[in-house]
């Protein structure tokens, strides 16, 4: 597998060929620090997999370089790895194509998540993006998103099961999750059998592939 990492930050791009390291040691791993950089990369490595894109490149608008990328090589793969973060960037990141957007502050954890998710053939979509409004706080404090209005009426799932999903949507490890909901481990554990069930999936990358499709089926109004 070959990637690109396109970033001007020194230091990021240190700390994601780290992150790429773990899931992918044999990867081939190219650095570009500005767009003409990746645009040069690009065209003399067509055979590349996956580009990891900054947004706030200082030599060129990061959107307009991931409409220029994703019309000229529509098979290559690109995520946007970004400082910005608002719901409208990630929309039109979506929009333009990209197979997901990893806001530049997110956890190890969930970082790992969401590139395992898109080296799966997953598209990893922040929850943030779901615009919806939080439930009541969880009895530590944590306000989680409300993703009972974005799923089947049907789909059997209890309010502790939905704060779990939108913590597995996050790429959150069961460890994590536990803390987070002040829970033991082996009911978290418990909560995600009940969820993947409900799915009709078996890993979390699937649950989050089905709960983002699910979210973009369109609802018969009675």
């Amino acid at each position: 597998m070959k990637i690109l990492l396109s970033d001007d930050h020194a230091l990021i791009r240190e700390a994601v060929r780290g992150v790429l390291r773990q899931l992918v040691p044999d990867a081939s791993v190219l650095e570009a620090c500005d767009g003409r950089r990746t645009v040069e990369l690009i065209e003399a490595n067509p055979e590349i997999d996956l580009v990891l894109l900054d947004l706030n490149l200082p030599d060129r608008d990061g959107l307009a370089l991931l409409g220029d990328l994703r019309a000229r090589y529509p098979a290559m793969s690109v995520v946007v790895l970004s400082a910005f973060q608002d719901q409208s960037t990630i929309r039109q990141v979506l929009r333009l194509g990209a197979l997901g957007f990893i806001p530049k502050n997110t956890e190890l954890d969930v970082m790992l998540g969401a590139l395992r998710l898109v080296f799966a053939g997953g598209i990893y979509i922040p929850v943030e993006v779901l615009d919806q409004p939080a439930l009541p706080p969880t009895s530590n404090g944590k306000a989680h998103v409300d993703l009972r209005r974005r799923l089947p009426p049907g789909l059997a799932l209890t309010e502790r099961q939905i704060e779990v999903l939108a913590l597995l949507m996050e790429g959150k490890s069961n460890k994590a999750i536990s803390r987070q909901l002040d829970v033991a481990e082996h009911t978290v554990k418990n909560h995600i059998t009940a969820i993947f069930k409900a799915l009709r999936v078996t890993t979390r990358m699937e649950a989050v592939t089905a709960v983002g499709r699910l979210a973009r089926e369109p609802r018969v109004m009675l």
